[in-house]
């Protein structure tokens, strides 16, 4: 577990810093993550703003997850953090609201992006009011029992275990639930090879790599990837009638 957490935190998408995996941990070592804050609001009934100390304060659990990256490798990750539930129940989502955003913090002074990461600055994602709702989707605080490594999203990210991990948005500052779907960063760039939902598939084929199997980290020979990765009885009632081919 030491090993593979070494090469997780040491092996990273985080386009703000870098395109390169293994320069990352390096360029986010001075990244200020204290003062930190998270505006929650949009279609609240009371929209909030809540500092990284209060969100502490929510009871702390550890998550072991599976994380698949779109590009074809995995990992087993022990997360810490609590449910994107909690901080939506102190906010009241409106009988109106049907999405939930998330932005980045981008921060040109601390953040060397590269001019090929590709993407539109500050990122952003979103999920289905449901997804969100959903007691798998957590806030990440830390992980392998320390607090969350600049470079993997500090102080606090989303893990939503059944998307490929670019949903799963870094270093949050801003939640908004909205009535209509939000734009999000790749679907932006990418349309044709980034969906909404971004729901592990094996049988959707990004055009680039083939999903039906993976290379989980520390493994020599790849395994067949799982629907749902893995989470189909918590979560394929999500999406009953739709068609997982054409809402990717």
């Amino acid at each position: 577990m030491h090993r593979v957490g070494n090469k997780f935190t040491n092996y990273n998408n985080f386009y703000e810093f870098s395109t390169n995996k293994t320069s990352v941990a390096r360029k986010a070592e001075n990244f200020v993550t204290r003062p930190w804050t998270v505006e929650v609001g949009g279609l609240v009934q009371t929209p909030r703003t809540f500092g990284i100390e209060d969100l502490l304060k929510f009871p702390q659990e550890e998550r072991v997850y599976r994380f698949r990256c779109v590009e074809g490798w995995s990992m087993v990750i022990p997360w810490v953090g609590f449910p994107l539930k909690t901080l939506l129940e102190n906010v009241e989502p409106l009988s109106s609201a049907k999405f939930v955003t998330f932005e980045t913090l981008y921060d040109p002074k601390q953040m060397q992006s590269s001019f090929y990461a590709g993407i539109d600055f500050p990122y952003v994602e979103g999920l289905r009011l449901d997804e969100g709702l959903h007691p798998l989707t957590i806030l990440a605080t830390g992980l392998y029992g320390k607090q969350m490594p600049n470079q993997n999203g500090a102080p606090i990210r989303l893990v939503v275990p059944w998307k490929y991990g670019f949903k799963s948005i870094k270093s949050i500052v801003k939640i908004t639930l909205t009535e209509n779907e939000p734009p999000t960063t790749w679907n932006i760039a990418a349309p044709n090879e980034y969906g909404f939902y971004s729901n592990v598939n094996p049988n959707v084929a990004h055009p680039r790599w083939s999903q039906k199997t993976e290379q989980r980290i520390g493994e020599y020979t790849r395994r067949e990837t799982l629907m749902f990765n893995g989470y189909a009885d918590e979560v394929a009632k999500l999406y009953e009638g739709m068609d997982l081919k054409k809402d990717f």
